[in-house]
């Protein structure tokens, strides 16, 4: 029941029964489902959202093999039936949750680890969502399509066993983790720092080096290397070896 009730809370208006647009059904091979959960490194502690879940296999997977909770949002009612059964099946009905749903509607703020198999322009409509709702640090695994502008963290193409109905014999995986939002100028001591960001791509004023994945960011300037952890308008970390807070102005 206290999984049901949260995962009940999460979606919210994804109920929704009227939607303008309809996505043909064609599974991920459960190979392919087994790479894009290990791409997005996948724990016990992640609550897994699949954005169109189809027959679960994901979240189920998900659930089996690594102990996460999940969440699936489909906008046929028949497959989330089916989902249900086959988690019964699996023996992870108390982990997961099926709701029929428009993703595009739906509720995902939660999740830790989010996995697409959507046509671009769906994935399009979603991307601001992803980084504006999403926590830093939380991934996304696509199979097959990218994300426009948005250039992902990792790439992969790999064969699979027997060719798959609408893929042929490969599949393309791609990962983005969501960035903090570091933008802006930021106080450092007496110092002001200005950081210009695309997604995570950012440039530090008179730094070189500089890195950015989730909430951790890291740069070399000439006072020494900054490491440190990004916390709203906070980033607190180490420069030179000695503890320094930096405030966004």
């Amino acid at each position: 029941m206290h999984y049901a009730l949260s995962f009940v809370l999460l979606v919210g208006p994804a109920l929704a029964q009227d939607t303008a647009w309809r996505v043909p059904f064609i599974t991920t091979p459960d190979e392919v489902v087994e790479r894009m959960l290990e791409l997005a490194g996948t724990r016990a502690d992640d609550f897994v959202v699949d954005l169109g879940s189809g027959d679960g296999r994901i979240v189920i997977t998900a659930a089996r093999k690594y102990g996460s909770r999940g969440l699936g949002i489909e906008l046929d009612d028949k497959l989330v039936q089916v989902s249900r059964d086959n988690a019964r099946s699996a023996g992870v009905a108390e982990r997961v949750q099926f709701v029929q749903g428009d993703v595009l509607l739906a509720k995902f703020s939660q999740a830790s680890v989010v996995t697409v198999y959507l046509l671009p322009d769906l994935i399009g409509q979603l991307q601001t969502r992803f980084v504006d709702e999403l926590k830093p640090g939380t991934r996304i695994v696509s199979h097959s399509f990218r994300m426009a502008g948005w250039r992902p963290d990792r790439a992969e193409t790999m064969r699979v066993t027997k060719p798959h109905v609408g893929q042929g014999d490969e599949s393309t995986l791609y990962l983005w983790t969501v960035p903090a939002n570091v933008r802006g100028v930021w106080q450092l001591d007496a110092r002001r720092v200005r950081i210009d960001q695309d997604y995570q791509q950012i440039e530090v004023e008179g730094a070189t080096d500089a890195r950015l994945s989730g909430s951790d960011i890291s740069w070399q300037s000439p006072q020494g290397r900054f490491r440190g952890r990004v916390q709203g308008d906070r980033m607190t970390g180490e420069l030179a070896g000695r503890a320094v807070v930096l405030q966004r102005r």
